[in-house]
């Protein structure tokens, strides 16, 4: 069993050692990279929005993605600490209590929404279950208000009674979806992501 458990806690630590060695603050990136490969979400020159975007690899990952042509935008409960490229702007601030203007603010002109976002986890899996959903609801809202039509949302979700009607949620606003599992996260993870394409 020790020797199992340790086999474990290095495939863990992989992606952790793999995120210092490139330079990116967490090992969340490889989640996003997975995406990006399998479905080319992101492209030279878009325009960006990270919900939920501390520690800033999906900020960094993103920003290379776009170049100097596109703009990246991210919100974080909790500041960002990284140095950022110029065309990343960051705001620190709650999303949950922040108002429409705000977001509109910042332009209808997104080509893609991501949303990394997680609650405080408390061990309750219907607790984290239901705000998680609370913040995909918001991530979706945003989605909705940013995004140009035809553009692209990255949302994870942690798996629970209220994924079906996420995924409910989802069908009206964009023209396709799909569900997708990074190899990256976590084997004991209930986190899934969901990806609509082509907002109407």
């Amino acid at each position: 069993m020790k020797r199992s458990a340790k086999k474990h806690n290095q495939w863990q630590d992989h992606y952790t050692q793999q995120a210092k060695k490139e330079q990116f603050p967490a090992r969340s990136v490889y989640k996003l990279e997975e995406i990006q490969k399998k479905y080319h979400i992101i492209k030279n020159g878009n325009n960006v929005l990270d919900l939920g975007c501390a520690p800033g690899s999906w900020l960094l990952y993103s920003a290379n993605l776009t170049g100097s042509t596109g703009r990246v935008t991210g919100i974080d409960l909790v500041p960002v600490t990284i140095n950022v490229p110029p065309h990343v702007s960051v705001y620190t601030n709650d999303i949950l209590s922040m108002d429409d203007d705000f977001f509109k603010s910042l332009g209808t002109d997104f080509n893609v929404v991501i949303s990394d976002m997680a609650p405080s986890t408390t061990g309750n899996k219907f607790v984290d279950s239901t705000r998680s959903f609370d913040l995909c609801l918001k991530a979706l809202s945003i989605a909705q208000m940013t995004l140009t039509t035809g553009g692209s949302f990255v949302c994870k979700i942690f798996q629970g009674e209220d994924f079906r009607t996420f995924i409910d949620s989802i069908r009206p606003v964009f023209k396709n979806h799909k569900i997708f599992k990074p190899k990256s996260s976590r084997k004991a993870s209930k986190e899934i992501y969901v990806i609509g394409f082509g907002k109407k």
